[in-house]
């Protein structure tokens, strides 16, 4: 059963993880610069955010991390922009370093906050007797991914802003207009970095937990996150983009929470996200060989996407009765019923959609 518990989970989750989204709209679509470093600066968030929060201090603990974030970007960007090191290997290497930074931060492989107060106890406390207070941990993770957002698209459109997108797209004409675009990357992945460590302390205290391979993964759950924003929302405009990239993270939150609901066993997370990251990357090529596939047949009287909606159907109609036959499988067939479903709806749309195309 899926309840507004799992959603407002779900939600939560995928708003910090839209933080680190964020952080790698900047980096990856911005600057264009493939930064691996992700999975070792959030765990260096959550490390620097935890000591501090254990001596008394959650606020100044966002603080901390936010410039340990800083420091992790601008050895990454040093690396790449004065060592001469790819930007793909820099990554690599500060990731591999930051293994053994964080550890020696933590003093041992977990740390626990049960004990301490945190960002999420005092915004408790501030909304008790309130028509929020049940969605506490929601209201603080929204307002600091709102804001985070909010600067990060007004310094986009500043002039400096404006030069690390310039950098992105073409090095070469932003040094002839003299600008350093050295400089414009060690900004860039500095300000990346820094909001990538404040999701990783704000995921630190939200769990109360802090493990040393919590950031295992992270780049993959932010690179699906943006490619999801990006099918969904298009690249209209910047607004529009950071939109999608927040609601991506958000489903994909949601859609791994409920794979999870069908008593799938835990070890079974890193596929279900593998399979979410493959079929979100692979996206677009998939819908230009589908369109290309219909034009063939098409031309020879038939129609791809009916045949796709009775296929869906149909499997969805075998799922069921299988779920009925074998107990012992029903949470996977469940599943593969849904995705069934989902299929069905989406290829229904699809044939409508080219349907009235074709009619205009």
């Amino acid at each position: 059963m899926i309840s507004w518990g799992i959603i407002q989970t779900a939600l939560e989750l995928g708003l910090i993880y839209a933080l680190v989204a964020l952080a790698l709209f900047l980096s990856y679509s911005m600057l264009n610069v493939c930064d691996l470093s992700t999975d070792g600066c959030y765990t260096l968030g959550c490390a620097v955010g935890s000591i501090v929060a254990l001596s008394g201090h959650p606020v100044l603990a966002i603080f901390a991390a936010i410039f340990a974030g800083v420091l992790s970007g601008l050895i990454t960007a040093f690396l790449q922009t004065k060592m001469g090191v790819e930007s793909l290997l820099a990554g690599i290497i500060v990731n591999t370093g930051l293994y053994s930074i964080n550890i020696g931060i933590m003093g041992k492989s977990t740390l626990s906050l049960n004990d301490t107060t945190t960002v999420f106890t005092v915004a408790k406390s501030l909304l008790a007797d309130t028509f929020l207070a049940d969605y506490y941990k929601l209201v603080v993770i929204f307002l600091f991914t709102v804001v985070v957002a909010v600067l990060l698209l007004l310094f986009l459109r500043t002039r400096l802003g404006l030069s690390i997108r310039a950098t992105g797209n073409n090095p070469d004409m932003v040094r002839s207009s003299s600008i350093n675009p050295s400089r414009m990357v060690m900004i860039g992945l500095c300000i990346s970095g820094a909001i990538t460590a404040l999701a990783g302390c704000l995921i630190g205290e939200y769990n109360k937990t802090c493990d040393i391979n919590m950031g295992t993964g992270m780049v993959t759950v932010a690179l699906a996150s943006l490619i999801i924003g990006e099918t969904l929302f298009g690249k209209k405009n910047l607004s529009w983009r950071a939109v999608g990239v927040i609601v991506g993270a958000c489903l994909y939150r949601i859609l791994v929470g409920i794979a999870m609901r069908f008593q799938l066993p835990a070890s079974a997370l890193k596929l279900v996200s593998a399979i979410i990251v493959a079929v979100a990357i692979s996206y677009p090529t998939l819908m230009k060989l589908v369109d290309l596939k219909q034009k063939k047949l098409a031309a020879k009287g038939k129609n791809l996407y009916r045949i796709m909606t009775v296929t869906f159907f149909c499997g969805a109609v075998l799922f069921v009765a299988l779920a009925v036959v074998l107990s012992q499988f029903r949470p996977l067939f469940f599943l593969l019923t849904i995705l069934s479903v989902i299929g069905t709806v989406w290829s229904a749309l699809r044939d409508r959609k080219k349907g009235a195309a074709a009619v205009c």
